[in-house]
């Protein structure tokens, strides 16, 4: 039996048999008070609450605390009496805050957690702190002092801010569960053809929290893995093969060392590796504890592919000598055993743990891109939704033009007719259109974002936890100019997914934005550092060229606007800046040769005068003061410079 871990699925909360200390709790303590935000039944839940309890799926209990609801959708902000904002998390980092939540006050062992969390999963204790920065950096937002989650050094975590619990009205017959709260969330609607006073059928989830005892749990089990492959048969029909596109298996990566702590750490890397690749949107990665039943045996990489019916095979190897580690990974196609990425990293061992994230973040980002576009090149007869969306998302990594943009625009159009109600093809549909309105190249940049928002919030409100919506709305705001908002957007994809460098990259442009030039050099810096053969790599260095050329750091800025130009060509306004540093450097001849450069590239958006581009960067791009007055007495000042008129 294939046991396999899916994006954004994270399994059963439950904890084994041996955490006997753990008890259903019985509310004591005070009668029940109003909520005065929900109007429910609530008891005050303090330091003393008892041992955790775990809840049924359709569970109406809600937990409310510092501005935060909690309940079995996911976690929302709380605004006044109705208006709910919904935060995204992954389903571990939401189990793991229904933990702490329900035991709040309680000091609990981090050994326990990983019980409760991983069920039945040997992971490495980085993974928890991944998902406690993940809730830190959600609750922590606008809090003033400590953080909700206090660490004890060497015991455990204590969730320190008081928590209510509130008893909601029971479904009503439009109510929709997420069957999942990763990156695709598809929902399971209630059945709407019951007459009123019959009992509907429960929608199956995905997932099964409550403990599985006896028979009956051994009877849940299959019954959930019937719905798991269900819901991928229904996923993926209309294709040859019902397996996923994204398909893989983490082989365990190789020790070349006769050193048991190397293989720990080896082992920690196909972990991680496998747990990064699982966010991934439409794949199926192949547990590590099925992996590593290959962990002994010469890879056959075809024979391996038809055993567990994956389309890839990613293996490696890590050898360390001294203070020096190396890392070998290659990506093979199980069908054809041909090799399509290899990669080599050498670095100092240091702290193995950041080591081990890092790592598996350059692998995991380097993949995507990769295995995108694998599936873009694939042939088929028939294309379906899926298929549009992967060569829309590969053109979408070509050098941008007006046609590349119009061309993508066209292949999300089509997998949305196809599939009207997908949250992928709506959410890069509407990156799409915000992303040529940034870039300069729409004809019409008031119909392309009005149309993007109305699809961002149709996949917002059907995916709440979606890292692509999210994504989107992020670009949205960006185009809109409100930098400080599309910060929090960009900031909810990486509690989905802590690698994404995209988003890190756009964080660290905003933070630029609003006038953090330092700051924003670290996080962009940061992003390169995980994806450093990114498609979009030549924009990142001219962030960084701006930020430096902003700081009046001339020669900085010089050398990374060189690197974005030679990373990638036809990307005028680069040339621009380039300009402006030059002539502030002292060499004219260059900065008139970058001057013609950028006016034969730029069709119509070349500046005319200083002014126009005192216009173009403004209040709305540049959003505070100060850094508008470093745009003057740098930017502006080196055009002039470089001979652009004033008018």
């Amino acid at each position: 039996m294939l046991f396999a871990t899916t994006a954004g699925s994270a399994g059963p909360l439950n904890f084994p048999n041996q955490a006997k200390n753990f008890r259903r709790p019985q509310l004591t303590g005070g009668s029940p008070t109003e909520c005065a935000a929900a109007k429910f039944k609530v008891h005050q839940l303090g330091p003393a609450l008892p041992p955790y309890r775990m809840e049924h799926p359709n569970s109406t209990e809600r937990l409310f605390f510092q501005g935060f609801r909690l309940d079995r959708r996911g976690l929302f902000r709380v605004d006044g009496a109705d208006e709910t904002e919904p935060v995204a998390l992954s389903s571990r980092a939401l189990d793991l805050l229904r933990l702490l939540a329900e035991r709040q006050g309680e000091l609990l062992p981090k050994d326990l957690i990983m019980e409760a969390v991983w069920p039945g999963t040997a992971v490495a204790e980085s993974n928890l702190t991944v998902q406690m920065s993940a809730l830190r950096r959600v609750l922590d937002h606008e809090r003033a002092q400590g953080s909700c989650i206090q660490t004890i050094p060497g015991r455990g975590y204590r969730f320190v801010v008081p928590v209510t619990q509130c008893e909601s009205p029971p479904p009503t017959p439009t109510t929709q569960l997420f069957a999942d709260g990763g990156d695709t969330e598809r929902q399971q609607e209630l059945d709407l053809t019951a007459t009123p006073g019959e009992e509907r059928p429960a929608a199956v989830p995905a997932r099964f929290p409550w403990p599985l005892v006896g028979i009956f749990g051994a009877a849940i089990l299959a019954l959930s893995l019937v719905v798991t492959a269900w819901n991928w048969h229904s996923l993926w029909s209309g294709r040859a093969s019902s397996t996923p596109p994204l398909s893989i298996v983490v082989l365990p990566f190789g020790s070349l060392s006769a050193d048991p702590d190397q293989q720990y750490f080896a082992e920690a890397i196909t972990e991680d590796l496998t747990t990064d690749l699982s966010r991934l949107s439409d794949s199926l990665v192949v547990s590590a504890s099925t992996a590593r039943s290959y962990g002994d045996r010469p890879a056959d990489v075809k024979r391996i592919g038809r055993e567990l019916d994956v389309h890839y095979v990613l293996e490696g190897s890590i050898e360390r000598s001294g203070g020096r580690v190396r890392i070998n990974a290659q990506l093979i196609n199980a069908k054809t055993d041909a090799h399509l990425w290899a990669e080599r990293f050498d670095r100092d061992a240091g702290d193995l743990f950041a080591l081990e994230d890092e790592i598996a973040g350059r692998i995991a980002n380097a993949l995507s891109v990769v295995l995108v576009r694998a599936e873009a090149d694939r042939p088929a007869e028939t294309l379906d939704a899926l298929d549009y969306i992967f060569r829309g998302r590969a053109l979408l990594w070509q050098p941008q033009s007006r046609d590349t943009y119009a061309e993508a625009v066209s292949l999300f159009e089509r997998a949305l007719a196809i599939d009207p109600r997908s949250v992928e093809a709506q959410s890069f549909l509407a990156t799409s259109l915000t992303s040529r309105v940034l870039a300069g190249m729409s004809d019409s940049r008031a119909d392309d974002l009005s149309r993007a928002e109305g699809l961002i919030g149709q996949a917002v409100s059907v995916a709440p936890a979606s890292g692509f919506a999210h994504f989107a709305k992020g670009q949205l705001l960006r185009a809109q100019h409100r930098c400080a908002a599309a910060i929090r957007e960009f900031e909810a994809v990486l509690a989905v997914n802590r690698n994404s460098a995209a988003a890190i990259a756009r964080v660290g442009y905003c933070k630029l934005r609003i006038g953090s030039p330092e700051e924003a050099i670290s996080v962009i810096e940061k992003a390169i550092r995980i994806s450093p053969r990114d498609p979009q790599l030549g924009v990142w260095y001219f962030w960084i060229g701006q930020a430096y050329l902003l700081q009046s750091r001339v020669g900085d800025a010089v050398a990374s606007l060189e690197k974005a130009s030679s990373t990638v060509t036809g990307l005028w306004f680069v040339h621009e800046w380039l300009a402006a540093a030059d002539a502030l450097n002292g060499d004219g001849t260059r900065a008139a040769g970058e001057l013609a450069e950028s006016r034969r590239l730029s069709e119509h958006n070349w500046p005319s005068s200083v002014a126009q581009q005192r216009a173009s960067y403004g209040a709305e791009n540049f959003e505070t003061p100060a850094i508008r007055a470093a745009l003057e007495t740098t930017y502006l000042a080196g055009l002039r410079k470089a001979g652009v008129p004033e008018e």
